[in-house]
């Protein structure tokens, strides 16, 4: 067992012997095995309900069950797993809104609630109003708090603990602190899936993770400061304080790719949270099968935002204004609606700028009615049932498909990017006829089926299935390595949050994409939440000192207008820049790695993958792709850069930093990858290199 950390002094609310500073521990770890107790009872609690004669059907006892199924899988006890982390002293009681506290009331803070057999709190939800002072408070502002007490785990077991005395009048200094807990959580070495930073929160990132349900927030932060954190533990405060409300409408994750939503996918279901989709914006436009690909010159276009006019254009083109009435005929009668009514309704329906599929809708129900109008005038009351049978009329019918015919989002955009001459008229004076050339294709297509669909062009046909029948909008989106995104993108992004909220996250100095957002107002303009709140993060947690400053080199000639990350790290790590001659040095620095307790990070480019994959093999080292979990058998994974983008080591080799920035297809893009590459690493960062390095880094 750990001695633990010197505590600042006595605990004023326990009865204590001072010299022994292993019996607040004892009392701790008490409470620790009480808690666990209490959360096992609560789960046997669930476990137990017997809901036979309570559900009126078999419906209802499908749902209720699969909720109670969902309480017991929230209520899991995970051994390796601190089921509280921090307490807190109050000085008073926490408010006078709330029913519990009394003076001198203390508080555990966990990753979920836990209560005793009469209810009485043990563990306090981390996201719960009491708990906020855990992370907000401070010397200058304690916050009612006496003292916030940090616990120390070596997996399960709690291990030690580290007090600060924040409205101590003895200290009237107000100098902050530096926790050594928290400094080793933060620096704890990982290996498997990304964690929660529940432990570790700080104010600037607990006021993002806080702030409203109402509000889009759009979060820049660069390597290391907890941006895509903020964003899942968000989701998790959202969840908890509007539950009712996200379960009826819905939550979305959508990551970059794969690999990175399989790095994340256990953070919130370590807090407790289960019914939270990932997805990628792949997955989200996978309307057809995608087996081809752009150039960048074709991407770029295709993913500018002028694209969503020319397919508005394309689609209403199909609107054609009746040269002839309709005729209804209902038994000895015939009822007849001229053209220039028709005409009318028609104009009224395109007016109102509703989708196309409701137009196509409501147009028979409005020849319908006009039907019904004669009939009333000439003295019959029709209701209804009559107007719905009118609105079938075969005659009513086919006015409409000669009218509005029905459009197939993907024939529309099949059509566009074929037939030169109608592309070249609905993009008229919206794109230039170089670019009208760069996204024709080459090659005449039969059908949808057999088309090579590239990924920008699903984004299209999203877009214009869009304009003809409604996309189902979520409760709040996360979107994160937002800097990616194409206009259109961002567009199908923000048809999936049009009522609801969105928290964006990236980094702009880490775009690596031809199209990458150029600035956060104007991204937040194509997602359609211009009223979005911008948030900086410039503290690094996770990245040494001397790795992000030698990183920042770069942000010059990359985003110079960008603030560089400041590392916060008491451990400053280590940096090394290595010539070498052969892959066997590369293969060597990542064993002088893995002699470290860790996990390890080989990142290269993507051209020299087989290389590198040989040379480990051929040294008898084992090794993961990413999106495969480590473990402690083995630890190393080998990245290409293209895929390290959002993903975290302990350590790093990177590869020929010359060779990852040729490997795109301009400079500015190659330094961003490399950006992103030296950013990788938690503890310590080996650079090799037989060329030269890029001259931006001297």
């Amino acid at each position: 067992m750990s001695r633990p950390p010197t505590p600042v002094g006595d605990d004023p609310l326990d009865p204590l012997d001072p010299l022994d500073p292993l019996e607040p521990l004892a009392r701790e770890r008490a409470h620790l095995a009480h808690s666990r107790a209490a959360l096992r009872s609560m789960r046997e609690d669930v476990q137990s309900l017997d809901i036979s004669d309570v559900t009126a059907n078999w419906v209802n006892a499908e749902v209720l069950s699969r909720q109670i199924d969902e309480r017991i899988k929230a209520l899991a006890d995970l051994s390796d797993t601190p089921l509280f982390f921090g307490r807190l002293d109050y000085l008073h009681a926490p408010g006078a809104e709330q029913a519990e506290g009394a003076e001198g009331e203390r508080f555990y803070i966990g990753r979920r609630h836990v209560h005793d057999h009469d209810g009485d709190p043990m563990v306090i939800d981390w996201r719960a109003p009491v708990s906020q002072p855990f992370y907000r408070a401070s010397k200058k502002d304690p916050m009612d708090i006496a003292l916030r007490r940090r616990f120390g785990y070596t997996g399960g077991d709690l291990t030690a603990y580290e007090d600060e005395r924040l409205s101590d009048p003895a200290d009237p200094s107000g100098a902050a602190v530096t926790s050594k807990l928290l400094q080793q959580e933060i620096e704890r070495p990982r290996v498997g899936p990304m964690r929660d930073i529940v432990a570790t929160i700080q104010p600037e990132q607990d006021e993002i993770v806080r702030s409203g349900l109402g509000g889009t927030v759009c979060v820049q932060g660069g390597p290391g400061t907890g941006k895509t954190a903020v964003g899942l533990h968000r989701v998790a405060y959202l969840l908890y304080a509007h539950r009712e409300r996200l379960a009826r409408t819905g939550t979305l994750v959508i990551g970059p790719n794969r690999s990175f939503l399989h790095y994340i996918e256990q953070v919130l279901p370590a807090l407790g949270e289960l019914t939270v989709r990932q997805a990628t914006v792949d997955d989200l436009v996978a309307h057809v099968e995608v087996r081809g690909t752009d150039d960048a010159a074709a991407a770029i276009v295709k993913g500018d935002a002028r694209m969503a006019e020319v397919l508005r254009r394309a689609l209403y083109s199909h609107v054609t204004m009746p040269t002839e009435p309709v005729v209804v005929v209902r038994g000895s009668r015939r009822w007849r609606v001229p053209a220039y009514e028709l005409e009318d309704i028609v104009r009224e329906l395109l007016d109102r700028d509703i989708r196309y599929g409701a137009a196509r809708e409501a147009l028979p129900q409005r020849i319908a009615h006009a039907v019904l109008v004669q009939m009333e005038r000439s003295g019959e009351a029709p209701d209804d049932r009559v107007q719905d049978a009118v609105a079938r009329n075969a005659a009513v019918k086919a006015a409409v498909k000669q009218v509005w015919p029905p459009v197939d989002p993907a024939k529309l955009v099949l059509r566009l990017l074929t037939d030169a001459d109608f592309l070249a008229v609905h993009a008229d004076d919206v794109l230039g006829e170089d670019e009208q050339k760069t996204i024709l294709w080459a090659k005449p297509v039969r059908s949808v089926k057999s088309a090579r669909w590239a990924p920008a062009d699903a984004v299209l046909i999203d877009e214009a299935q869009d304009l003809i029948q409604r996309t189902h909008s979520l409760g709040h989106v996360v979107l994160d390595e937002a800097q990616d995104l194409s206009p259109m993108q961002y567009r199908a992004v923000g048809r999936r949050c049009t009522t609801g909220s969105a928290t964006v996250l990236g980094d702009l100095a880490q775009g690596t994409t031809p199209w990458a957002t150029r600035s956060w107002d104007e991204a937040l303009a194509h997602l359609g939440k211009t009223d979005g709140v911008i948030e900086e993060l410039t503290a690094g947690f996770r990245v040494p000192a001397d790795v992000i400053t030698y990183a920042s080199r770069l942000l010059p000639h990359i985003a110079p207008g960008l603030t560089p990350v400041a590392s916060v790290r008491e451990n400053p790590g280590f940096f090394d820049l290595r010539g070498i001659s052969d892959t066997a040095e590369v293969v060597a620095a990542c064993e002088e790695l893995l002699r470290n307790e860790g996990s390890t990070g080989l990142i290269v480019a993507d051209a020299r993958v087989p290389a590198l994959t040989e040379a480990l093999r051929a040294a008898g080292i084992g090794h993961l792709s990413p999106g495969e979990e480590t473990t402690y058998e083995t630890r190393l994974t080998l990245v290409p850069a293209s895929l390290a983008k959002g993903l975290e080591y302990d350590y790093v080799v990177l590869d020929e930093p010359q060779a990852v920035v040729d490997g795109e297809p301009d400079e500015r893009t190659g330094l961003r990858r490399l950006y992103v590459a030296l950013t990788r690493a938690v503890s310590g960062l080996i650079v090799t290199h037989t060329a030269p390095l890029p001259p931006q880094l001297s």
